[in-house]
Parts: structure tokens; C-alpha cells; sequence
């Protein structure tokens, strides 16, 4: 039956369109990251919360249906007011075509434990007070078959809105950067991550110069398949010695083994 929900899932999605730009990214390997092409990556949202009358971006997120955005659970407070917008380029200033809506539903996995971050299952999937209609600038994200596993130097990217280094300015338009993923037996070795990560994340960096940061959890991890990109991952965590420590590479949550859980949610709620 879940199987059943998945693939009813990926048949919507391929019906509306998925993965696939109107704008096509540039994609280079440029050290530190870059600016994005605006509305390169059209399912990337930013989730924000109001302080003091106030929106403040807090975390990433990607659009998945037209009323379903994905992130990660660690960004969510039951204190906190949220709302999401996409098709954003600069988060500055008011972009013609880009939307705002509140969040109806959000749901955190079962098994996330926020004082055990390396336990996994930092995932959360919101649901939208209203469908957004899709443009060119606001446009689905693919998710990968259940299971898949990236092979080793398979070249993704993660975007963001995250601080452009350890304890630095946050930029006001999105970023990209060009990240290697390092294979689990890798990324498990003590001299890595050790025993910190588990098959259910996705390691990807570790160079000691392109990583995510404060401010990238919650966005996408985009590789390419074929003519469509695929978010394989949700920026879950960094090193606490920085953000891009060497032979700490970002980690994900790795969307694919949690296709079950996101195809239940979306038809429960």
C-alpha cells in the first residue's frame, strides 16, 4: 500500500513537471560557492518565522507538491510562527512572481530527537494553507527512487540562503555550491564522521572549502539524473568546529529512504 502511495506520488509529480528548469543553473565548481542564476532552482523555499513583527529566514526547504514543502525537522519550534516563500531570489526586496503562504500542517518525523541529532530522521514536511500555482520561477522538485544510493564523487549541489562562512554574513540572495558526496564507508571511517552518521544520511563535501552552514538546514541537496535533477538530500548538520571542516563533510538526510513516511503523510493530511 505505501508503495502504492509513493508511486501515485511520483505519477502527480511527473504529470505536473518536475526537476527540470525554465532557467538552467550555472553550474561550475567555483571554491566558496556563488550566486545563484535567479530561479535556477525554482522548489527551493526559505522558511522564515516572525520575531518581533519581523520575518526572519531561518531555514531552506523544497517544494515537492503544489502544497507540500519539505525541510528539516530540527528548524521546527512549537513556539515559533512560520511562513514560506518561494520563488525567491533576493530576500531583501519584493520579486514579481514570487509567493508567500502560511503553513497549514507541520509534521515532524516521530523518531526525531532533537538532542540526538545523529540519531537521523531529521526531516519535516509542511503543508501549505493553499496550492501555489507553478511558473517559471516556482516549479517541483523530483525525489529519487526509494533507496537509491549515490555513488561516491557524484557531483551535487546544495543551495541556500546560509551564513557564506563559519560565524559570517548572510547573503542576501541564494547561494550555490558545488558539493563531491562521500560514500558511507567513507564518511563512517573514525578519522571522518565515525559512527555520527548512519545509512539514512547522505555525506557530501569535505574539503575544507564549499560546505553548508547556519541557515542552509532544511534546503536541498540537487543531483542531477539524466535530464532532471533529483533532491536527494535535507541539510541537516554540520561540524561544530565549522562549516567546512576538513573530513567533515555537510550531511543530509537522505530523502530516499524516507519515501514511505512521505508519501503517508501527504495522503493523511
Amino acid at each position: 500500500m505505501i508503495q502504492v502511495l509513493f508511486t501515485a506520488l511520483a505519477l502527480a509529480s511527473a504529470a505536473l513537471g518536475c526537476g527540470v528548469p525554465t532557467y538552467k543553473p550555472n553550474l561550475s565548481r567555483v571554491v566558496g560557492g556563488e550566486n545563484v542564476k535567479p530561479n535556477s532552482w525554482p522548489w527551493q523555499a526559505s522558511l522564515q518565522y516572525s520575531s518581533s513583527g519581523n520575518w526572519r529566514h531561518t531555514c531552506g526547504g523544497t517544494l515537492i507538491a503544489t502544497n507540500w514543502v519539505m525541510t528539516a525537522a530540527h528548524c521546527i519550534s512549537s513556539s515559533k510562527t512560520y511562513r514560506v516563500q518561494l520563488g525567491k531570489y533576493d530576500l531583501t526586496v519584493s520579486e514579481k512572481g514570487s509567493v508567500t503562504v502560511s503553513p497549514k500542517k507541520i509534521v515532524v518525523h516521530p523518531k526525531w530527537d532533537s538532542s540526538k541529532v545523529s540519531d537521523g530522521n531529521d526531516i519535516a514536511m509542511i503543508k501549505l494553507s493553499e496550492h501555489v500555482t507553478l511558473s517559471d520561477k516556482i516549479q517541483l522538485a523530483c525525489l529519487p527512487p526509494a533507496n537509491k544510493i549515490l555513488s561516491g564523487n557524484s557531483a551535487c549541489y546544495v543551495t541556500g540562503w546560509g551564513r557564506l562562512e563559519t560565524n559570517g554574513a548572510s547573503p542576501k540572495v541564494l547561494q550555490q555550491g558545488c558539493l563531491l558526496v562521500v560514500d558511507h564507508a567513507t564518511c563512517s571511517k573514525s578519522s571522518w564522521w565515525g559512527s555520527t552518521v548512519k545509512t539514512s544520511m547522505v555525506c557530501a563535501g569535505g574539503d575544507g572549502i564549499i560546505s553548508s552552514c547556519n541557515g542552509d538546514s532544511g534546503s536541498p541537496l540537487n543531483c542531477k539524473s539524466g535530464s532532471k535533477w533529483e533532491v536527494h538530500g535535507v541539510a541537516s548538520f554540520v561540524s561544530s568546529k565549522g562549516c567546512n571542516y576538513y573530513h567533515k563533510p555537510s550531511v543530509f538526510t537522505r530523502v530516499s529512504a524516507f519515501n514511505d513516511w512521505i508519501a503517508q503523510v501527504m495522503q493523511k493530511y
